[in-house]
């Protein structure tokens, strides 16, 4: 362990490297247990310090909790090298996580690469044998006052990053990959969580780019390039009776290229107490995406539980602006809202869209608000 000095002499960082514990950074040798023993050196640090991951390949092959809370409340982890995980479909068992940081006050996650390695878990799920749903490769929970800055998620085995129950994280310049076909790969995943902000990020992934679940609140998306993908969604909602809403959510400065959705709010449809209330979609560009504008209270996969039932689901106060580009479908505006709880205050403006180089169509069903300046704005508003 070495120590540093700041800017100034009251302000020392201590940098603790995972290879000072052992890691090897071959890519072949486990350096699970060298992580979690730098960690507990520097979370017990009482000034500000730093775990380093040197410019090398370095395997966990282990799920890894990096526990708080810490002594100090500035820990960054700083990483010049890859963290990669087990290959295989059983390699990390049953885990529904892979990297975890929990209950940690003003973490820095800085630069570096996670490789999930998912491709072995995704053929067995293609193949629909018996497989493990696998874990996420990066997930921050029960944490204050984060920011994750640079960091590259490759070929994750299921979600790439979750935010759970957190305050004030920001991504920042976060960089996702895995093909468009690998199944539940959700680039980033926010639930239960304040003041998240998500900015200067391409996700390029096999379903939702941005996933928002239920008590996601004062969430800001700017900046961001999706596809392929299944676009920026806040669901799906409604699976069970009670839940948490979502509420002030914004998303500006997006290009969809290639996504087989756009903006898309998705509620089971069957009874529930949750809702969906103050936001706001603008400054969207759609390249070739299937379903650009979609709102969709009646989803059921599988006709399971929730056939000949309404979405319990409250939408209110939604609106679209300056949405631009192309549809791949006929049909680029999609409002299927809920027979016992319409959609209020749904709000279009400036919306063009084509498909096939002429204006594309709008359904609704069960929708209440107003459009402008919308060529061929929905019959219902």
């Amino acid at each position: 362990m070495s120590c540093l000095t700041a800017k100034t002499l009251a302000d020392p960082v201590v940098v603790v490297s995972v290879t000072d514990f052992g890691a090897k950074g071959d890519g072949r040798t486990d350096s699970s247990q060298a992580f979690v023993m730098a960690w507990t050196s520097v979370c017990s640090s009482e000034v500000p310090a730093t775990m380093y991951v040197p410019r090398k390949r370095f395997l966990v092959s282990s799920p890894v909790v990096f526990q708080g809370p810490c002594n100090g409340t500035k820990i960054e982890v700083k990483i010049d090298g890859s963290i990669v995980a087990p290959d295989g479909v059983e390699s990390l068992g049953s885990s529904d996580s892979w990297i975890m940081f929990s209950h940690v006050e003003g973490l820095v996650i800085n630069g570096g690469a996670f490789d999930g390695l998912g491709s072995s878990l995704w053929g067995c799920k293609s193949s629909q044998q018996s497989c493990p749903e696998g874990p996420t490769t990066l997930t921050i929970f029960g944490s204050n006052n984060v920011v994750i800055r640079r960091v590259t998620s490759i070929n994750a085995k299921l979600y790439h990053i979750v935010v759970h129950s957190c305050e004030n994280v920001t991504l920042e310049g976060v960089r996702i990959y895995a093909p468009k076909d690998s199944p539940n790969t959700d680039g980033i995943h926010v639930q239960h969580s304040v003041n998240v902000r998500i900015l200067d990020t391409g996700i390029r992934t096999g379903d939702d780019c941005v996933s928002i679940g239920p008590g996601t609140r004062n969430l800001w998306i700017q900046r961001v390039a999706c596809g392929p993908g299944h676009g920026i969604s806040i669901g799906s909602l409604g699976k069970g009776l009670e839940e948490d809403g979502v509420e002030n959510v914004t998303v500006k400065n997006v290009v969809f290229s290639g996504t087989q959705n756009g903006l898309r709010i998705k509620s089971w449809g069957r009874p529930s107490n949750g809702y969906v209330k103050g936001v706001v979609f603008k400054q969207v560009v759609m390249n070739d995406v299937e379903n650009p504008i979609l709102i969709d209270q009646n989803y059921c996969p599988r006709n399971e539980g929730c056939p000949n039932q309404n979405s319990g689901i409250k939408i209110s106060g939604v609106t679209y602006t300056d949405i631009k580009g192309t549809s791949a479908s006929q049909v680029a505006m999609k409002f299927d809202c809920s027979d016992t709880f319409p959609c209020m205050g749904i709000g279009l403006q400036d919306i063009e869209l084509t498909y096939q180089k002429q204006p594309a169509k709008s359904f609704c069903k069960n929708v209440r608000g107003m459009a402008l300046g919308v060529v061929n704005p929905p019959s219902c508003l």
